[in-house]
């Protein structure tokens, strides 16, 4: 090949056509610039982890669980030459004597110098220590700025009033969502037993912190110890473990925006492949010129195949620069979300990938459509014709290669070739189902085409099958912006629809737990007194698990044949007894006994997944140890549980008759008319029960409202490059594409058709074009949110369909828009100008 007469003729038939280039070309800037901007992102957020595992533990190792740690566990543990701290850690009600306002906390009794590592971080900065010497709290800064308490007021917990000592700017260890809606509250672990809120039924979590020498191999010495802790349900969480779940716990962030920078890559893609589609059209006059002159099908690909690739390479330059940018900002719209502060830098791999993947999707997009230049004969020169270009077998090639490096990428980002494979098996249903849908409307608008309807609609409508028609490009383009967009809106709304209606109605909304036996009648008259249903008010009975099927539990740890899941043979059951099922739950299998009347045979009801997990059935035997004392049970029904409604359940039912003498504690349910009741009610139960706690139900509700309302926040703001990317390939479509309906139009002004007559022809066929996009788009957005709201959501699908109408409307309006924004030129001026500056 002649390199340097290819070079000279791309650089020169460039020349006029630059504007319209970097047109089409601007799509891939937005789609590179997402995913340079989230792979760095990425990186930064994986290399912190590394860093902060070690200061948001706050220690080298913790073990803990839901009980003390056993004796023979402590001296196991004594065996590491460590220091050691303790908590103490119980969600209980707290009272604020100056305001007369009760609050649900997270209390935390410390012993030790915990943390060994980070700064517990408070105000005054002495209280930090000093909050441990004697009978003070630490209360976080949210409660305090909340109900205007400052340093040296009161709180109430318990039996104890605590001075307030400091704010509380930071915790350890709270990262997951109690911290929402329960404040965290510093005393020091010796002043916990005063408090006596450690209670049966009490929410209670202990847990040791260890430093230990930098020589000693802590994973090493867990993993030799790792099934003895676990059989006495204890936790063993090392730095490493930690490190392990912050990147377990960001993984699915870490994959969904790189899904959302891999469809905006695709979409603006779509833009390229469409584009240099119509540039190609724009071109074949040029083209065969060109071959009339001697060059070789081969040398006039080079040509503009050369275009598109220097201008894509710059257009991937840009994008990287633009996505460093971006990145900064990705951190403030994640920062509800981080459980530390990111550190930005420029990552180079980030940079790397990015143009890479830049170059590589642009150039198999352009590919597609730029084969076609091969075939363009010299007779094209001589003859007007708007047959297509020819499709070239090397296409399938390019094709494939597409879908592979589709593939590719998704199985970098889930590490497994099945989920890859569902993931590109859906885009591409996605892409197929868009293009059926055009090849469909083409041919039946070609058809059924209406010949009695008016003009203006016969020219419009004639414009969806045309020769250079743009229905493929903006119904695919369009389509699947669409459909992102209507998902996401779909699944917000079905989300917080789920949750306002688990709080709507009569629903109860309020819990009252850690009643004592004693107390019954005085929490009823308490409830009553403020006109408040009692919805359920019934005895819970904790218990473990000693042997089932013959076999004690210790012989089941040890046999590695077992198939029944360890959470539910350590789980601490807490049980209640009744004499009938609740109407809500369903029978699955059994007769549900609700009266023991004596005999040996104690039949008890469990749910469907405590069977599963346990792997029993009908007629097994169950034997419980209820604080000592052994009682053999026998599967006698199978339930399964209602959770939408908001009252206690309980996988585990006993007749009455059996465990009216083991020790006990009440929970009550009941349902408040206001915000101001439930204060009222919260504040009479915390000053005559301090041991009782009061969740209101409907507190957290709004809580996980706000959190949805954050997350869904997120997605949008991630989403938006997906949609802004869509946009602009259409818009980049729709300008394009007045450059293949110059000719109609300018024949229409010959003609003498006048300036409002053309203005409705292009409006009929950018409608129909708006209207075809957004249904199609929207229609697969209802089928995916179907599915994921069945069988991975769990959630009931009632659709709300104004944000989908909204959703249409602005598609189709902005679709119409762009394209009477096109015909300006043509209806402005004269045919002979426009012509000479096609």
């Amino acid at each position: 090949m002649k390199w340097s007469l290819i070079v000279k003729t791309a650089i020169r038939d460039s020349r006029k056509d630059r504007s319209k280039l970097f047109l089409f070309m601007s799509s891939i800037i937005l789609g590179v610039a997402a995913l340079v901007a989230i792979n760095s992102f990425n990186d930064n957020l994986v290399r912190d982890i590394e860093t902060q595992s070690k200061s948001l533990l706050g220690a080298d190792m913790s073990v803990g669980g839901n009980k003390p740690i056993p004796d023979a566990l402590l001296h196991s543990l004594d065996s590491l030459t460590a220091e050691k701290s303790s908590e103490v850690e119980l969600f209980s009600m707290s009272y604020l004597p100056s305001i007369q306002e009760s609050q649900f906390v997270r209390l935390k009794g410390l012993t030790g110098d915990f943390p060994y590592y980070g700064q517990l971080i408070t105000e005054p900065a002495s209280a930090s220590t000093s909050y441990k010497t004697g009978k003070y709290a630490l209360v976080d800064d949210g409660m305090m700025i909340q109900y205007d308490l400052a340093v040296g007021d009161s709180i109430k917990l318990g039996a104890v009033t605590f001075p307030i000592h400091g704010r509380l700017m930071n915790a350890f260890g709270s990262m997951d969502a109690g911290t929402s809606f329960a404040p965290s509250v510093y005393i020091a672990g010796a002043q916990m037993p005063a408090t006596e809120l450690i209670q049966p039924g009490s929410l209670v979590n202990y847990k040791n912190y260890y430093k230990v020498e930098n020589d000693v191999d802590l994973d090493q010495w867990k993993k030799e110890r790792k099934s003895r802790f676990r059989n006495e349900s204890m936790r063993v969480t090392t730095i490493e473990d930690q490190r392990e779940n912050l990147e377990e716990a960001f993984s699915n962030l870490n994959n969904f925006l790189n899904i959302v920078a891999l469809i905006s890559l695709l979409l603006a893609c779509i833009g390229v492949a469409s584009s240099v589609l119509i540039y190609v059209k724009t071109k074949v006059q040029s083209i065969a010129i060109l071959r009339c002159l001697g060059m070789k099908g081969e040398e006039a690909f080079m040509v503009y195949f050369l275009q598109i690739f220097v201008l894509g390479v710059l257009s991937v330059i840009l994008g990287i620069a633009i996505g460093s940018v971006i990145q900064l900002i990705l951190p403030i719209v994640l920062k509800g979300f981080l459980p530390y502060e990111v550190n930005m830098t420029m990552s180079t791999s980030a940079i790397v990938k990015g143009f890479l993947m830049g170059v590589l999707s642009t150039t198999l997009f352009a590919l597609g459509p730029l084969l076609g230049v091969r075939d363009v004969t010299p007779l094209k020169a001589l003859r007007v014709s708007d047959e297509p270009l020819k499709s070239s077998p090397l296409r399938w090639l390019i094709y494939g290669l597409i879908v592979l490096s589709i593939a590719g990428f998704l199985y970098s980002l889930t590490g497994s070739f099945i989920d890859a494979g569902i993931f590109t098996l859906s885009i591409l249903a996605a892409f197929l189902v868009l293009f059926g849908v055009a090849k469909l409307v083409t041919w039946a608008v070609r058809r059924f085409f209406p010949h009695n309807a008016s003009f203006v609609l016969r020219q419009g409508l004639s414009n969806l099958y045309r020769p250079n028609n743009q229905t493929q490009t903006l119904v695919v383009s369009l389509g699947l912006g669409t459909g992102i967009l209507t998902l996401l809106f779909i699944l917000q709304g079905l989300i917080l629809g789920n949750v306002e209606d688990m709080g709507a109605g009569n629903q109860p909304n309020m819990i009252v737990f850690g009643i004592e036996t004693d107390q019954r009648e005085e929490i009823e008259q308490i409830t009553k007194s403020f006109d408040m249903p009692i919805t359920q008010h019934v005895p819970v009975v904790t218990m473990e698990l000693a042997g089932w099927k013959g076999r004690t539990k210790k012989d089941w740890m040890q046999d590695s044949t077992r198939t029944a899941r360890r959470w539910a043979i350590n789980r601490e059951a807490r049980v209640s007894y009744r004499e009938e099922m609740s109407p809500d739950d369903e029978l699955i299998a059994g007769t549900y006994t609700g009266v023991h009347n004596g005999g040996d045979s104690i039949m008890i009801s469990l749910d469907e997944r405590y069977i599963e997990g346990l792997d029993v059935e009908l007629g097994d035997e169950l034997i419980w140890n209820v604080q000592g004392t052994m009682i053999k049970t026998y599967v006698g029904s199978i339930r399964k549980i209602n959770f939408r409604k908001m009252e206690s359940r309980f996988f585990i039912l006993f007749p009455t008759g059996v465990l009216e003498a083991a020790p006990q504690f009440m929970i009550l349910v009941t349902k408040s008319p206001s915000k101001q009741v439930t204060a009222d009610f919260r504040n009479a139960v915390v000053k005559s029960m301090p041991s009782a706690s009061v969740i209101d139900v409907g507190n957290i509700l709004a809580t996980l409202n706000d959190i949805i309302t954050k997350v869904s926040y997120v997605i949008k703001f991630m989403a938006g490059f997906s949609i802004l990317i869509g946009l602009i390939v259409l818009i980049s479509s729709l300008f394009l594409s007045k450059y293949q309906r110059i000719r109609e139009s300018v024949l229409l002004r010959t003609l003498g058709a006048v300036e409002n007559k053309i203005y409705k022809i292009n409006a009929v066929e950018y409608a129909a074009l708006g209207i075809l996009s957004a249904l199609t788009g929207i229609l697969l957005a209802v089928v995916g949110s179907y599915s994921l709201a069945k069988f991975v959501f769990e959630l009931d699908y009632n659709l709300s369909w104004w944000p989908i109408i909204g959703i249409f409307v602005f598609i189709v309006a902005l679709t119409v828009l762009i394209g009477l924004w096109n015909s300006r030129d043509v209806v402005k001026r004269s045919p002979l100008e426009i012509l000479r500056n096609v």
